[in-house]
């Protein structure tokens, strides 16, 4: 009989549901991977991340907006017309809602939080981008704790 040792370091692995209900109050309405990839209705799909983040992959057509310094007036990708629906995402969804509630309280009524990210997204299997408007498997995983939640694709910190 053998003494098995295991460490955890003081991080125990949660699930993203887990984060999404610690750190979000979930007052912007989530859309799931696969009710986006089925969609056929025009959308403003919104990267809240980093530029460093979005330039090793984001999603197909997605325009970046950052998350640091971000200010709805100073925003021209967002549309005139503020029922036209867009969907907001960044690593897991937590940067994203706060992005969202500063639309919906600007007057945006069809903004949308992408459940889990670009890391659910990868995970779900969908493609993502490079800067060069290739697919790539590479993913910006944000931090070491943060990666733990990407489990598909190829992780880069840089």
């Amino acid at each position: 009989m053998g003494i098995y040792l295991l460490c955890t370091n003081g991080f125990s692995q949660t699930s993203i549901k887990d984060l999404l209900n610690k750190y979000n109050d979930h007052s912007v309405p989530y859309i799931y991977v696969d009710e986006l990839t089925k969609l056929k209705t025009p959308l403003i799909l919104l990267d809240t991340r980093e530029v460093e983040e979005y330039n090793i992959s984001h999603l197909k057509n997605a325009i970046h907006i950052g998350f640091k310094g971000f200010k709805v007036s100073k925003t021209a990708s967002l549309p005139i017309d503020k029922e036209t629906m867009i969907v907001l995402y960044c690593s897991v969804g937590i940067r994203s809602e706060i992005i969202g509630k500063k639309l919906l309280a600007k007057g945006y009524t069809a903004v949308y939080n992408l459940y889990g990210g670009i890391f659910e997204w990868t995970n779900k299997g969908e493609k993502v981008y490079s800067s060069k408007q290739q697919e790539t498997p590479k993913v910006h995983a944000y931090s070491k704790p943060w990666g733990s939640y990407l489990l598909k694709g190829t992780k880069v910190y840089e």
